[in-house]
């Protein structure tokens, strides 16, 4: 992964503010499946209003949040319905940006990136994190215990593993 993730992060979210704040106003305006199946046994006219039959459309209410500022996927006082869209959707996309961003800034690791241990009292290094440390001579790891090379530098070291001849 490449040290710098800004331009990935600021062109993925450039896409994203140019879908919502555009693109989204050329959606289809027709009803989707669930609307479509709640107007089945109603007719209803050109503006989609419902003028006979009987269907579960005709109990439908309005919303806690019909009220809210960016309710019915426009923004409330703009008279324009392309840029009351548009604007709609950049506002989502920012916030749920800054949002993600958030926890992504709260959840990143802290500390140092090489999984080394450090001394409390100094801050200084003390060894990789599963404790093994390293020959000053030669920066080969090696066993706490006996200072024989471990892993694949014993092996590099052609030292043989506790145990086998």
């Amino acid at each position: 992964m490449s040290k710098r993730p800004w331009p990935f992060i600021l062109g993925g979210l450039l896409v994203a503010l140019l879908l919502a704040g555009v693109v989204s106003n050329y959606a289809s305006s027709h009803p989707d499946g669930l609307d479509s199946s709640l107007l089945k046994g109603c007719t209803v006219n050109a503006e989609d209003e419902i003028t006979g039959g009987s269907c579960p459309a005709q109990q439908a209410k309005d919303h806690e949040l019909a009220d809210s500022p960016l309710a019915d996927y426009g923004v409330r006082g703009v008279g324009n319905g392309f840029l009351s869209t548009g604007i709609s959707g950049v506002i989502g996309v920012l916030l749920t940006f800054a949002l993600g961003g958030g926890l992504f800034w709260l959840a990143r690791r802290r500390g140092p990136a090489n999984g080394a241990l450090t001394d409390p009292a100094n801050g200084a290094p003390t060894g990789p994190a599963n404790g093994a440390l390293t020959d000053p001579a030669n920066g080969i790891p090696t066993d706490p215990a006996g200072g024989a090379p471990t892993g694949s530098a014993a092996r590099d070291a052609g030292a043989r593993p506790a145990g086998t001849r």
